[in-house]
């Protein structure tokens, strides 16, 4: 056989090995060989027994996504997994890698799995807002048990070779490095033995976990479809016969496949690898080598900034004023990996590894030997020029300087330099240690090649990296203002924060504005004069109402920090609503909706029209990793284009906003941001 699944005879043995790089997808050719290798090992009377395994760095890992939203060519994967199981001579799957998605239910219907210690299983499908769709809901109950079905399905979270072996998933673990010798010797074993069919075992387990489960998980799964649609699949595989249960899965799966969580959850898998792409420069340019990293700065950011790096086994100098500012810093660094440590996530081995590589000083000529330097002070544009002016002197030639500034203008600071093609914005988000999003600020000098570089190590260090343009806010800071401008302005006009903060909270955002607002700190960017009160803000501040660390903000909070509405703080808003003349009158959840979620959508346009983002998938990717927009809208331009342009015009208008050209023109045309996925 030729094409990407090649046949091999060995001892009475088919050997069915698939080289499909770079991850053995399951595409139409290889379904098709894999089909074919079925048939010859029936008609072929020589052969007792077939052994599948994978060419490569992994096992099958999934579908082919370059199949996705087009014709369906046949055999297709459940006929092909039906086919495989139909054997009447045993068949072993041999797992290294992972075996993910349609790849663990090609092992399901094989009738014996073997795999290496470092094998990965799992159905991730959920993570598209889709379900195992070739019978992986049925057949998974059935050998791996209710409990391990319902947890796999449900989160898409994969499990060990040793925990599936546990749960009878895999039936023996090879040793590495000899797992198709092991797998062949596991398949003389079971010759002349009546294949075990994954159809034929009973479900086993107890049936009362699944609602357990979801109770359980009520909060992480709120408002996406297809936890449940697999926990109903794992309960039909239950109380159905199997192919009624089949039936049940194929219903559900066509629900969801057509649904619009899916098309947002899939559009953000590829708005994500999209985002890596630069417009202009060539995939191939050569990056800038970058052995050794400077963060200026040892507070909440830059510690968390220089974590990203050591984690990533690069070196890191931290430069603060003062050795109290710097003793804090470098100790909550410890703090938080001794704290991870403690709960697993590291070995404390792997603690004094980071720390090791982490040089703190009070001199900034210490980062005259540092090819990346990070500058994570205070919002000021005077000070960052300041410090830009010394990195200058100091910096070695070629060394990238970048700034975390979340708004300010990246093409002044470069001018305070006499190499502004070196310099550019890195704006990390906080905590810069978790969140996945980092906004790379393209200067209207900066060099390819250093934009390039900052991107590959945004990779590097486990981040999700967007282009940006210079402008007051760049991306996600930007869209964020008339949100927030909007609510304030609600305030005054008759709606509570409660309202407000319910509204965005059940349109799926983790916490509404003024509950955001208490969580970072009212007081934050305040002018600290309480005798200088020009806004509800000023204030809330200058009667010490600073937010959850106050124990009181727009909300008053308890010693568990649950938030009660505040009269105090109604009181403040009906004082200053009085003052400026403006009349109460009751306002809709819709008109919320109008106007501080439209207003964004407006704001992203102007965004695109004016070159600050290279796409509207950019957009999106910026809001789902960098401010908790709900995964399953798809970010704030996919939302709209299921919302529909001329829809969201008309609720701009009606409120007599200016709305961008480039949303009228998609309103006219009935076009998109994105095209359909």
């Amino acid at each position: 056989m030729s094409g990407p699944i090649t046949t091999e005879v060995r001892d009475g043995i088919l050997i069915v090995t698939s080289n499909n790089p770079p991850v053995n997808a399951l595409g139409a050719a290889v379904r098709q060989g894999l089909a074919a290798a079925i048939d010859q090992l029936e008609r072929d009377d020589e052969i007792k027994a077939a052994v599948i395994r994978c060419e490569g760095r992994t096992f099958f890992a999934g579908a082919d996504i370059t199949e996705f939203g087009k014709p369906p060519v046949e055999p297709m994967l459940p006929q092909v997994i039906d086919r495989i199981e139909a054997s009447s001579k045993p068949v072993v799957a041999a797992i290294h890698g992972t075996a993910l998605g349609g790849g663990l239910e090609v092992t399901l219907g094989c009738h014996y799995r073997v795999a290496v210690p470092s094998a990965k299983l799992g159905v991730p499908e959920v993570k598209l807002g889709l379900l195992p769709g070739a019978g992986g809901t049925q057949r998974l109950p059935r050998i791996a048990g209710i409990e391990a079905a319902a947890e796999m399905c449900a989160t898409g979270n994969p499990i060990s070779a040793a925990k599936a072996q546990q749960v009878g998933l895999v039936d023996k673990i090879a040793e590495e490095g000899r797992l198709l010798e092991d797998a062949l010797e596991f398949a003389k074993g079971v010759i002349g033995v009546e294949p075990r069919r994954s159809r034929e075992v009973p479900v086993h387990g107890d049936p009362a976990f699944i609602q357990k489960f979801a109770t359980e998980n009520a909060k992480k799964f709120r408002g996406f479809d297809a936890p449940a649609a697999n926990l109903r699949c794992v309960q039909a595989a239950v109380e159905l016969p199997f192919d009624q249960g089949i039936a049940f899965e194929r219903q559900e799966f066509m629900k969801l496949m057509m649904g619009t969580q899916s098309a947002a959850q899939r559009h953000i898998f590829f708005a994500e690898r999209q985002a890596a792409k630069i417009d202009g420069i060539p995939e191939d340019i050569k990056l800038r080598d970058i052995k050794r990293v400077g963060v200026i700065g040892a507070g909440t950011m830059g510690g968390g900034i220089s974590m990203n790096f050591l984690q990533a086994g690069i070196p890191v100098t931290i430069v603060e004023a003062a050795q109290e500012n710097l003793d804090r810093g470098v100790g909550v660094i410890r703090k938080n990996y001794d704290a991870s440590a403690a709960k697993g996530r590291f070995k404390s081995e792997q603690v004094d590894q980071y720390m090791g590589a982490l040089t703190p000083t009070l001199k900034l000529e210490d980062l005259a030997d540092c090819d990346l330097i990070i500058e994570a002070i205070y919002e000021n544009m005077d000070v960052k020029k300041e410090t830009f002016a010394k990195l200058d002197k100091i910096a070695k030639p070629g060394a990238i300087l970048a700034s975390n500034t979340s708004y300010l203008n990246i093409d002044e600071i470069a001018a305070s330099t006499s190499r502004p093609q070196d310099v550019l914005g890195m704006h990390f988000f906080s905590p810069a240690n978790v969140m996945k999003l980092l906004e790379v600020v393209r200067g209207a000098k900066t060099a390819p090649d250093v934009l390039a570089t900052a991107m590959a190590i945004g990779k590097k260090i486990g981040k999700v990296a967007v282009v940006a343009g210079v402008c007051y806010g760049f991306i996600g800071n930007r869209m964020l203002m008339p949100r927030q401008v909007e609510a304030n302005k609600l305030l005054m006009e008759g709606a509570t924060p409660e309202q407000i903060d319910r509204v965005h909270v059940e349109f799926g955002m983790p916490m509404g504005p003024f509950q955001m607002s208490d969580l970072a700190g009212v007081d934050i960017g305040w002018h600290r004069d309480p005798n200088r009160i020009e806004n509800v803000r000023d204030a809330l501040c200058a009667k010490g109402r600073w937010g959850q660390k106050t124990g009181k903000g727009f909300y008053d909070y308890d010693e568990k920090r649950r938030p009660t509405p505040s009269p105090e703080v109604q009181a403040i808003i009906d004082e200053f609503a009085a003052k400026e003349g403006t009349k109460k009158r009751e306002i809709s959840d819709q008109e919320i909706v109008e106007r501080t979620l439209y207003t964004m959508v407006n704001e992203g346009a102007l965004i695109l029209e004016e070159g600050i983002a290279q796409r509207a998938s950019d957009i999106d990717v910026v809001w789902i990793y960098g401010y908790g927009w709900p995964v399953y809208r798809g970010g704030p331009m996919l939302w709209a284009d299921h919302e529909g342009a001329d829809k969201i015009v008309t609720g701009l208008e009606k409120h007599g906003f200016k709305v961008a050209k480039l949303l009228k023109e998609k309103a006219e045309t009935k076009g998109r941001f994105n095209r359909p996925v």
